[in-house]
């Protein structure tokens, strides 16, 4: 998967492409797509910084082996982005969890 492909993603399930943050919280490490999108002329980023960060975001569920949970619950979820409101994914790094949990994002 690179961050094109993750930005597909985003559009085939919502229609936008949706900016994405990592988030530790509580000893566990979540995935939250957030309600900004590319396409609002208010979003942050151009579309180039904006795919280096998906690619990022890429390296960062290869690194964790947790690319199939995260697209299985894309795929699932009938949650949706909004205004205040983020999907949360939960990233479950198995035993290697506190070697992530020393990065900083």
């Amino acid at each position: 998967m690179t961050g094109r492909d993750l930005r597909q993603l985003l559009v085939d399930k919502w229609g936008y492409s949706y900016d994405i943050k990592m988030r530790r919280t509580q000893g566990k490490m979540f995935v939250q797509v957030m309600w900004k999108y590319l396409e609002q002329a208010s979003f942050p980023l151009t579309e180039a910084e904006y795919l280096e960060h998906l690619d990022t975001v890429v390296a960062y569920l290869h690194g964790w082996g947790a690319i199939e949970q995260f697209c299985a619950y894309i795929e699932q979820t009938k949650e949706r982005p909004r205004l205040g409101k983020a999907v949360s994914i939960p990233v479950e790094l198995g035993d290697r969890a506190s070697e992530w949990m020393l990065e900083n994002f």
